[in-house]
């Protein structure tokens, strides 16, 4: 059932990365309509939803601006979807989330140092990615996958945000480098699990993952490769048996912007 890696049971590419500043993600363009003025919100002052949206560009434009600092250039192709995710964001609370059901948890000193976790079969759409840095795949690959979100879709109208959005990334035998190619997924909602839309980019995939037990830690800060390659290499300290999971292939779930001083993620090891 491998087309491409991009599956829970260890997908992937292989490359290798450099490490730059954090990633932008779907959730950075939700959170633009989060945040509000007076409370460190991104809306200049004296701008009103009104104008917002008699300016379909200025979305665009400020995402532009951010993305450069990230050495990634959004195209004007993008003003769409970008408009479309902020207008149809409703919170985080609403956001659909990727059902588990927790097997164990094991603590320490009443602090959580790891969840056993079991996911079931689910459609997901994925698209594998390579740029010369991490976060640039990552980028690109969001971007690719918001346009399918945001109704570049056989039913032509936004599917609706679920989180966490996780990237799959393939390790050397030592663990201790990233490959470049990253695999980018996005959980199908409940309603388009039974018949999920099909991308209009031939790039994304919608794949069957298999029914799987994951091991998760998590952990808040940016997401880079020594950040990544040291989360990888605490939670294997960790693990009881760490030769029960897979071993040169990750995953990390992002469930909030990046740009958050305290941002939340997870590193998921797979059982073989």
């Amino acid at each position: 059932m491998d087309r491409g890696g991009c599956q829970l049971n260890g997908g992937g590419g292989g490359g290798g990365g450099g490490n730059g500043p954090g990633m932008i993600t779907l959730e950075d363009l939700e959170s633009f309509t989060e945040e509000q003025p007076g409370n460190g919100g991104f809306e200049p002052e004296g701008e009103t939803m009104e104008e917002e949206e008699e300016d379909p560009d200025r979305l665009l434009h400020y995402w532009q601006d951010v993305a450069r600092g990230h050495q990634v250039e959004v195209p004007q192709d993008m003003a769409e979807p970008i408009q479309q995710l902020t207008s149809n964001n409703q919170g985080r609370s609403n956001r659909e989330r990727v059902p588990f059901t927790l097997i164990t948890r094991k603590e320490k000193c009443e602090e959580v140092l790891y969840e056993k976790r079991h996911y079931e079969k689910a459609h997901w759409a994925c698209i594998t990615v390579r740029e010369d840095t991490y976060e640039q795949s990552i980028c690109y690959g969001f971007m690719r996958i918001m346009k399918y979100i945001c109704e570049q879709n056989s039913l032509g109208k936004y599917l609706g945000m679920t989180m966490p959005i996780v990237t799959v990334v393939r390790t050397d035998e030592s663990q201790s480098t990233i490959f470049r190619d990253v695999t980018v997924a996005y959980y199908l909602p409940i309603t388009h699990q039974a018949q999920p839309p099909q991308p209009l980019d031939n790039d994304i995939t919608i794949e069957v993952w298999p029914a799987t037990v994951v091991y998760t830690r998590a952990f808040t800060g940016p997401t880079n490769e020594v950040t990544l390659i040291n989360q990888i290499n605490l939670m294997a300290e960790m693990l009881d048996s760490p030769a029960v999971c897979v071993s040169d292939s990750f995953i990390i779930a992002g469930y909030t912007n990046p740009a958050h001083s305290n941002r939340q993620n997870e590193i998921w090891f797979l059982e073989r």
